[in-house]
C-alpha cells in the first residue's frame, strides 16, 4: 500500500473543521448558548440544555447536508488539531515515527460525551478510526487515475505520485492483452460518444431523445448547479430552496412526460426538501425573507411544529366539552399534555399556574362528563408535587385500534409544544397584568398566526374576528378588553380592532414564541 506521511501533507489544502458548543449563560440560570465556530452563524440562547443540545444537533446536521462532500485532496484537519494519532503515546511530542494517514478523505463527528461539543473533521479514514467516538458521515469520491501510456512500472508510479494525491494504492490496472517480460499491457480505448449532450441529475441519467428539448436543458442544468452547490465552503440556504423548487417542478413535468410515478415521487421530495431549506434559513436568520426584520431563534423550530401547534388549537376548538374561554384553555392544556398516548402525569401547579377562577370546579365538570379520568380526585390532583404527579388520561385521545389518534406528531413533538404553551401562558409580563385565562388563550392564538416578522394574519393583512371566535369565545366587547391587557403586557406592540378584524403586530421580545404562517 502506497501511504502517504504527516510531513508529506504539508503543502495539501488544509482540511475543514468546526465545532458547535453548548454553554452556560450565568450562574442561577438555566438557559443556555448554542455557538457555532462557521462564520456567519448566530448564537442561540436556550431555555433548557435539553433545548440546547437539540437545537445544537439540528445546526449541526444542517451544515452537514449543506456542506461540500470531502475533498480528495485535503490532508488531515485533526494534524493540525493536535490528534492522538498525530501525538505520541505520552501525548505530549510528536512520534518519533511519523504517523502515516491513510485511506479516503471523510466527514467525521466527534462529540463530547455529556453532550457539551460537537466537532466535524475533514480527516483520512485512518485518523478517524484512530479518533474515539468518531462516526463519519460522507467520504470523498475516489480521485480518477491519471491515463496510463505505454511507460514503464516506475514511470507510471511516478505518473500517479505527480498527480492528485492519493493516501492508498491505486486499483489495479484494467485488464488486458498478457503481458510479456518488459512490456506492459495496452490501455483501452475510450470509447467515443456521439450525439447530444447527457447530463445526470439525483443518480438519474437524463435521456438524450428526452422531449420538450427545453425540459431536457433543465434537468441537465441541475444537475449542473446541484453539484456546483456541493461544492461550496459555505451553505446558502435561499439559494438550495431556489434549486430544489426547479428541481421539483422539473420533475414534476419529467413524471407527465414519461408516466414514471417514481419521478412524482422525486419531485414530492424536493417540494419537502425546499420547505426545509427554506426553514432552515428562517431559523439561521430569523428574518424569512424579511430583510428588516429582526433575528429570532424559535422555541418551535420548523414549519412542521408550527404546523403541529395550529392543528391543537383547531382540535379543542372543535372538541371542547364545556363552553367558556376558561374551560378552552384548562382543555387545551390537559389536551398538551395527553396528546400523544390519550395520557399524561401533571402536577397542582400545572393547572394553577393558569389563573382559573375555580379549577376545582372545573375538573370536577370535565371528569363529570366523562372527557377527563383522574385516579383520584380533583383536590388530590390540586395538591399533587412533582414527586407525587398524578397519571391524567382524555379518553378520546387515546390510540384507536389501529394505533392511529387525532394527531400525526411524536412524543418528542408533544413534549415541544406542551413546553411552548406552558412557555407562553406564564409569561411573566402577562402573570404581573394579572392577565385572565382568556387573555393567556388569546395569546397563545396570536402567537400561531403572525408573519415572520409578527404581523397578525396571512401577509400581515390581520385576523378576521370569526376566526378569533372560534379559538377565543368571547363577545366583541371582551376582546377588545383581551386585547388591550395584551398591549399592556408588551404582548402587542400595535393593534387595531376594527369591525371585522384585529390588525397589528406582536412585540419582539415575543417573537421566539411565535408560530409563522407559512
Amino acid at each position: 500500500m502506497t501511504e502517504t506521511t504527516a510531513d508529506e501533507l504539508d503543502d495539501r489544502v488544509r482540511g475543514r473543521n468546526w465545532t458547535v458548543r453548548l454553554d452556560p449563560v450565568g450562574r442561577g440560570s438555566t438557559a443556555v448558548r448554542v455557538s457555532c465556530s462557521r462564520p456567519n452563524c448566530a448564537q442561540q440562547r436556550l431555555a433548557s440544555a435539553a433545548a440546547g443540545r437539540q437545537a445544537a444537533v439540528a445546526h449541526l446536521k444542517a451544515h452537514l447536508k449543506a456542506a461540500a462532500a470531502p475533498r480528495p485532496q485535503a490532508f488531515c484537519a485533526c494534524k493540525a488539531e493536535s490528534c492522538r494519532g498525530h501525538l505520541g503515546p505520552d501525548h505530549r511530542q510528536t512520534r518519533a515515527e511519523p504517523w502515516r494517514c491513510g485511506g479516503a478523505v471523510v466527514l467525521a463527528v466527534v462529540a463530547d460525551r455529556e453532550g457539551r461539543w460537537w466537532q466535524v473533521v475533514e480527516c483520512c479514514s485512518r485518523c478517524a478510526a484512530a479518533t474515539p467516538g468518531a462516526k463519519v458521515v460522507s467520504t470523498a469520491p475516489a480521485v480518477p487515475r491519471p491515463p496510463v501510456g505505454p511507460q514503464s512500472r516506475t514511470d507510471r508510479a511516478a505518473v500517479t505520485t505527480a498527480g492528485l494525491p492519493q493516501f492508498s494504492a491505486p486499483p489495479p490496472a484494467a485488464s488486458g492483452a498478457a503481458a510479456g517480460p518488459g512490456r506492459t499491457p495496452r490501455p483501452r480505448q475510450a470509447p467515443v460518444r456521439h450525439g447530444r449532450a447527457t447530463g445526470k441529475i439525483a443518480q438519474r441519467v437524463v435521456p438524450q431523445g428526452l422531449q420538450p428539448v427545453v425540459l431536457r436543458d433543465e434537468l441537465i442544468e441541475l444537475g449542473d448547479l446541484f453539484r456546483a452547490y456541493q461544492q461550496r465552503t459555505e451553505p446558502d440556504l435561499s439559494l438550495l430552496a431556489d434549486l430544489q423548487d426547479r428541481k421539483a417542478r422539473a420533475f414534476s413535468t419529467w413524471a407527465e412526460v414519461t408516466g414514471d410515478e417514481n419521478l412524482r415521487l422525486e419531485a414530492r421530495r424536493a417540494e419537502q426538501a425546499a420547505a426545509t431549506a427554506r426553514s432552515q434559513d428562517l431559523n439561521r436568520t430569523g428574518r424569512g425573507g424579511d430583510a428588516d426584520g429582526p433575528a429570532v431563534a424559535r422555541l418551535l423550530t420548523t414549519p412542521t411544529q408550527w404546523g403541529h401547534a395550529r392543528s391543537v388549537l383547531a382540535h379543542v376548538a372543535d372538541h371542547s366539552p364545556l363552553p367558556g374561554p376558561e374551560a378552552r384553555l384548562l382543555v387545551l392544556m390537559l389536551t398538551l399534555r395527553t396528546a400523544h398516548s390519550g395520557t399524561g402525569n401533571l402536577v397542582g401547579q400545572d393547572i394553577t399556574s393558569l389563573g382559573l377562577s375555580d379549577p376545582h370546579h372545573l375538573l370536577d365538570e370535565l371528569t363529570g362528563c366523562g372527557w377527563l379520568r383522574l385516579p383520584g380526585t380533583a383536590d388530590e390532583l390540586l395538591a399533587s408535587r412533582p414527586e407525587n404527579a398524578v397519571l391524567t388520561t382524555v379518553p378520546s385521545l387515546l390510540p384507536r385500534d389501529d394505533g392511529s389518534g387525532p394527531f400525526t406528531f411524536g412524543k418528542k413533538a408533544r413534549a415541544k409544544l406542551s413546553g411552548w404553551a406552558q412557555k407562553v401562558t406564564s409569561d411573566k409580563k402577562l402573570r404581573k397584568a394579572k392577565a385572565t385565562p382568556a387573555t393567556r388563550l388569546l395569546a397563545l392564538t396570536l402567537a400561531t398566526r403572525t408573519t415572520a416578522s409578527g404581523r397578525l394574519g396571512p401577509d400581515g393583512q390581520g385576523i378576521p374576528l370569526h376566526s378569533l371566535a372560534t379559538c377565543v369565545p368571547v363577545d366583541p366587547g371582551e376582546l377588545r378588553h383581551l386585547v388591550g391587557q395584551l398591549t399592556t403586557a408588551d404582548w402587542l406592540a400595535e393593534a387595531t380592532l376594527t369591525d371585522t378584524r384585529l390588525v397589528g403586530r406582536q412585540s419582539e421580545r415575543v417573537l421566539p414564541l411565535t408560530c409563522p404562517l407559512t
